[in-house]
């Protein structure tokens, strides 16, 4: 039975609030002069919990061969569902602006997401002008990508070949039933360990599997899930069920904490800890004691990271997110089809993070989260995970 909520609902949130506009750029015989990298006696900018800006996450499409129920359920994003036409998606020389705009503001790493990133025509070549930019200190981003993995196999070659360097992969499931459950697909589990192998073949460094855990629905697949990897040299990490956006149903009953999952491998194949990863890392780091590699626990829910969390996110339309549990996008395509120049853009998104404030999360942990957001919040599908 279908939502009697509408698409655009589902896409988009109730409010788009324009980002205020920088003063104009000095201009040299008529044109725009570049935007000035900055030195470093400049700072880069921090919001108002002093956070800085590392990580853009960089939606490419809203549509997905996946309708999982916490992410995209069928009775929302059904046979009838409205997706974006194509001229309001951002082209890839738009990207690669916003990007290049904001690897100027201290970003280092790019990751692709969707919806499902592969279905957008052509992606290796939107990779290929990521890898061409610079950050601060001269070197090219990281660049990465999350994927259902079910189309993978056909595109990993020429994503690492145009200068892909990792790749994530979702799986909730190894067990067929338990799979197609969860991703309510006709594709099986077997195109997605496909691509991961030929991920790995094609020389992507890093392969990671994330799979969300509902209790009651996949958890039963969280031992089977751990001793496929474990000794393969890819990372799986457990997710807690989020409650992003507003149509996937979430209670917290059906979360399975990240220790109780621990807890589970950790009878069944001793881990120990391991190092604390990246400043901003999303994922707690465990290793098997045996040497066979590294599980990682990501726990949204039950211990929130928005201390350090330095993501912003791009949506398929060319909004800018300062946080998955959002409410609010703030308009980025209209400047740049107004063809304002890099240095205004510049001053409009260091405008956007310095007035940062969200840590949702947080305030979920501590009873204080707003229960009326939820029904205005953005879904994940439409800014990735």
């Amino acid at each position: 039975m279908r939502s009697n909520m509408s698409p655009s609902h589902v896409q988009r949130p109730s409010v788009v609030i324009p980002i205020q506009a920088a003063a104009a750029p000095v201009r040299h015989s008529g044109q725009a002069l570049p935007p000035p990298l900055p030195s470093p006696a400049d700072e880069l900018p921090l919001d108002t919990l002093g956070r800085p800006l590392t990580d853009l996450r960089i939606s490419v499409t809203d549509r997905c061969n996946f309708r999982c129920g916490y992410c995209m359920p069928r009775s929302v994003f059904g046979r009838d569902h409205a997706f974006l036409p194509h001229a309001e998606l951002l082209s890839f020389e738009e990207i690669t602006r916003v990007a290049r705009v904001m690897l100027s503001l201290g970003v280092r790493k790019l990751r692709l997401t969707g919806g499902e990133p592969l279905l957008r025509k052509d992606l290796e070549r939107l990779v290929a002008q990521l890898a061409a930019l610079r950050t601060l200190d001269g070197g090219p981003p990281e660049l990465t990508l999350t994927t259902n993995g079910s189309l993978l196999s056909r595109k990993a070659q020429a994503l690492r070949d145009a200068g892909l360097d990792r790749v994530t992969v979702s799986l909730d499931a190894l067990d067929p039933a338990t799979f197609q459950r969860m991703s309510d697909t006709g594709l099986q589990v077997d195109d997605v360990l496909t691509g991961i192998d030929a991920a790995r073949a094609a020389g992507l460094s890093q392969v990671k599997v994330n799979m969300v855990v509902q209790r009651g629905v996949n958890d039963a697949q969280i031992l089977p899930m751990a001793r496929h990897f474990r000794g393969t040299g890819i990372e799986l990490r457990f997710i807690e069920f989020m409650d992003v956006g507003a149509t996937n149903g979430w209670q917290m009953d059906h979360v399975l904490s990240s220790e109780a999952v621990r807890h589970l491998i950790h009878a069944a194949h001793p881990l120990q800890p391991a190092d604390a990863g990246q400043p901003g890392a999303t994922a707690k780091r465990w290793a098997y004691a045996d040497g066979a590699g590294h599980v990682g626990f990501i726990s949204s829910v039950t211990q929130a990271f928005c201390g350090d969390c330095s993501r912003l996110r791009l949506s398929t339309d060319g909004r800018l997110y300062t946080c998955l549990f959002a409410t609010q996008g703030h308009d980025l395509r209209t400047p740049l089809r107004d063809g304002q120049d890099e240095a205004t853009l510049r001053a409009r998104v260091a405008a956007l993070w310095a007035g940062r404030t969200d840590r949702y999360s947080a305030l979920r942990g501590q009873g204080q989260a707003m229960a009326d957001s939820a029904a205005s919040r953005v879904e994940m599908s439409f800014i990735g995970g």
